[in-house]
């Protein structure tokens, strides 16, 4: 009888600012979907701390933020057994590849670079270095772990555009290297827009602070945000033109339930908006709270988290400074 072959999984990668709480946007759009994708790829899971600090960060902020964000992704249910959950700064090669990167992407690559003119407008008091050159860490993340693929969504393309670029001007000059990445366009989850001003895209940076839901919100809060949500004066629950509040309420309750926007026009026709507004944000509620007792539990427990954390920066260390002693030799450095 022929030996079964099993099939190589393909190695994905992706990171996640410690900067704030992830928003339901966050979480129906892509966090949802993690612990799928995570028996479907061979993951790497990682918060990208250094990334952070081109932003001027409180310290002691950071350290809890960068904590409760790791508590969150186990909380999903992303198993650090399973794949790799780590954090980014326990691996000291990210910083070391990048330099090697900075060398082999040009400055006017790097000008180019959307994000850094948005950035640079948004944080015109501190346009630093490592603003600048972003792009070859985020290059050194992906290109260390020799990822196939990478979930990214539109406004990301372009980093990955030239994590390919420097990829494959490396692996000209030197041999194959580094593998070049694909991009992985996720199923596309439901696009959350603000409750304050449904024309926009819901945010953790909203100045608003009813505007967003994040996910550790607790529940009274939940619901205080939806009953002030933005509407329209007709009180009709249809979908709409010109009724991007209704319309982004339907989208949030027909996520969370699964119900099409049929039924639900359904289910509250003749009722007011103040019935539909309290049935979303008790849905929302409901589709929270397992995540939110796992994640009161988890951070809870720093052992744990820092035993998941040093387990997952080892097997993270150990594809990574494979990769990297590889383009040191290649690049003629002399080893030890």
């Amino acid at each position: 009888m022929a030996e079964q072959v099993t099939e190589r999984k393909k190695r994905s990668l992706s990171l996640i600012q410690p900067t704030s709480v992830p928003t339901l946007g966050n979480y129906l759009g892509a966090m949802k979907s993690w612990p799928t994708f995570q028996k479907n790829f061979d993951t790497v899971f990682g918060i990208a701390d250094l990334h952070s600090i081109t932003v001027r960060q409180e310290p002691a902020k950071l350290r809890e933020q960068t904590t409760k964000l790791y508590a969150m992704l186990l909380a999903l249910g992303l198993d650090p057994k399973e794949g790799i959950v780590f954090i980014q700064s326990h691996v000291p090669a990210h910083s070391q590849l990048a330099w090697l990167l900075n060398c082999y992407t040009q400055f006017g690559e790097l000008s180019r670079m959307t994000q850094f003119k948005d950035k640079s407008a948004q944080h015109a008091d501190n346009v630093n270095a490592g603003l600048f050159t972003y792009p070859s860490l985020m290059a050194a993340d992906i290109l260390l772990y020799q990822a196939d693929v990478v979930p990214v969504g539109a406004d990301q393309k372009q980093h990955l555009e030239i994590t390919r670029d420097i990829a494959e001007r490396f692996n000209g000059i030197y041999g194959n290297v580094f593998t070049v990445p694909d991009a992985y366009i996720p199923k596309a989850g439901a696009r959350i827009m603000s409750l304050q001003d449904p024309t926009r895209k819901m945010s953790k940076s909203d100045p608003n602070p009813k505007g967003s839901v994040h996910i550790t919100d607790e529940p009274n809060v939940i619901m205080k945000k939806f009953k002030s949500a933005v509407t329209d004066s007709e009180m009709s629950v249809h979908y709409g033109e010109g009724k991007d509040g209704i319309n982004n309420l339907m989208t949030i309750y027909s996520a969370v339930t699964g119900d099409s926007f049929e039924t639900i026009e359904h289910d509250f026709s003749g009722k007011g908006y103040g019935d539909f507004k309290k049935a979303v944000g008790e849905a929302v509620i409901a589709e929270l709270e397992p995540f939110q007792t796992k994640y009161n539990q988890y951070i809870k427990d720093k052992a744990y988290l820092k035993e998941c954390w040093n387990e997952g920066a080892d097997k993270a260390a150990y594809i990574a400074n494979r990769t990297l002693s590889k383009a040191m030799k290649k690049i003629g450095f002399v080893q030890r």
